[in-house]
């Protein structure tokens, strides 16, 4: 049987990034893909903070060629007042743009990018089972024909994404019951940009019954995509187009912007429910990216956290790989704060985004103590970072507390109508009859 240093599970930003990290100091890595590249995928929102890490990689300037350059972002009020948060001023040192991608020019970048390291990187190949056996993980899996095949790995790393392989398989996989939502999307041609500088910038409103995104991508294609409660979403008597379109026409500003909008791809649905895994690593594997959490999208949080988390692992790995027994336990408990607490700086804002205090704060921006600029630096992936960035979040986290205080009502029923929707979204999860 053959054996290999390192098995990674999945293709995707997590996967090649933590595969072409390890080849670079000389680990013999094997990377399984079960679907093949260029494929399509949503996420195409990057944040500031996956910069460095594409430039460590050795691919910003192929992503900035492919990329369109995002600024910010832009929350649009009811009477259509726009009101932008740009990347430029956040706090501290991070960096003042991103890009928004196409993920199928994007994951093929990163995968042939990890070829080009030296991982031994394979597409149509799905991993089926892994069993730790001694000092090693036997892996079976099947090849691009189909045959049932197995090798030998001294560690595995998970990044298949939201297949979340090893903890579904072992029980670990647990849904969140504090959020749940589901999405339409579809990549559209002949949509209205912003102007001028604010042209790269992702849009987001709020409608009835969730959110919206628009994410300007090279040759005049706009993916647009709506996130709303799972039953809304089951309950429709349309095409996902038309049922996409009528959410739309439900805000005036983004109505007009997809007045002439040509979908140039099929309108897809998604059921995007939020989990953990319960473990996030042990003897012999890591979990990285979305095989070990997911969280709601919007704050485009989904690639960075898989890049940070694939480059995080790294110390665990190596203490792994070198039989460093102690030093992998310290690594991996210092591993789980990081991720953890990356998630938690999301999560926060994530769980009450829908809420009205929420977007009356987004929709009134104000900069006092500097906690406006701390919620760019969230947005821009340093929400658990500096120490001045942290204690203003604080202070925000005490402003929206005093403020929902005034809205007690008006919350309450945002709740009761959030709870109905997470009774419906664990009890069914089909979404497409």
């Amino acid at each position: 049987m053959r054996s290999v240093d390192v098995l990674v599970i999945g293709g995707g930003p997590a996967g090649t990034t933590a595969a072409a990290l390890l080849a670079e100091q000389g680990y013999t890595v094997t990377l399984f893909e079960k679907d093949e590249h260029p494929r399509f995928h949503i996420g195409e929102s990057l944040l500031p903070g996956n910069l460095p890490i594409l430039e460590s990689l050795g691919v910003l300037e192929e992503v900035s060629a492919i990329g369109v350059y995002k600024p910010g972002a832009d929350f649009t009020g009811p009477d259509g007042e726009v009101f932008a948060f740009r990347f430029e001023r956040a706090l501290g040192a991070t960096e003042r743009h991103a890009f928004q991608v196409k993920r199928s020019e994007f994951d093929l970048i990163l995968f042939d990018n990890a070829v080009r390291k030296g991982v031994d990187a394979h597409q149509r190949h799905q991993v089926t089972g892994v069993h730790r056996q001694g000092a090693h993980s036997s892996v079976t899996y099947t090849d691009e024909a189909g045959r049932e095949r197995s090798l030998c790995a001294k560690l595995v790393i998970d990044a298949s994404g939201r297949d979340n392989f090893l903890a579904r398989a072992r029980g670990w996989h647990a849904k969140s019951r504090r959020h749940a939502s589901a999405a339409v999307f579809g990549h559209f041609a002949e949509v209205e940009r912003r102007a001028d500088e604010l042209a790269g910038n992702i849009s987001v409103y709020w409608f009835e019954h969730g959110w919206i995104w628009m994410i300007p991508l090279r040759g005049n294609v706009m993916s647009i995509g709506a996130v709303c409660a799972p039953d809304l979403l089951r309950q429709r008597t349309t095409d996902l187009e038309t049922f996409l379109r009528a959410i739309l026409e439900q805000v005036p500003d983004a109505a007009r912007r997809v007045e002439q909008a040509v979908a140039v791809s099929p309108v897809s649905a998604t059921g995007n429910y939020a989990y953990r895994s319960r473990k996030l690593c042990g003897d012999g594997f890591i979990l990285v990216g979305d095989a070990y959490a997911f969280i709601d999208p919007v704050f485009s949080s989904g690639v960075f956290l898989a890049m940070n988390s694939a480059q995080q692992c790294m110390p665990a790995a190596r203490a792994w790989l070198r039989d460093d027994r102690r030093g992998y336990r310290d690594a991996c408990r210092r591993y789980a704060r990081t991720v953890n607490s990356k998630i938690a700086a999301f999560s926060w804002f994530i769980y009450r985004f829908t809420t009205p205090t929420m977007r009356d704060l987004f929709r009134n921006p104000r900069n006092d103590w500097q906690v406006e600029q701390a919620v760019i630096s969230m947005l821009a992936g340093d929400g658990d970072g500096s120490a001045v960035v942290r204690n203003r979040i604080r202070i925000f986290k005490l402003i929206y507390f005093v403020y929902s205080l005034r809205r007690i009502p008006r919350s309450y029923t945002a709740w009761r109508d959030k709870r109905r929707s997470l009774r419906v979204a664990f009890t069914d999860e089909t979404i497409m009859p």
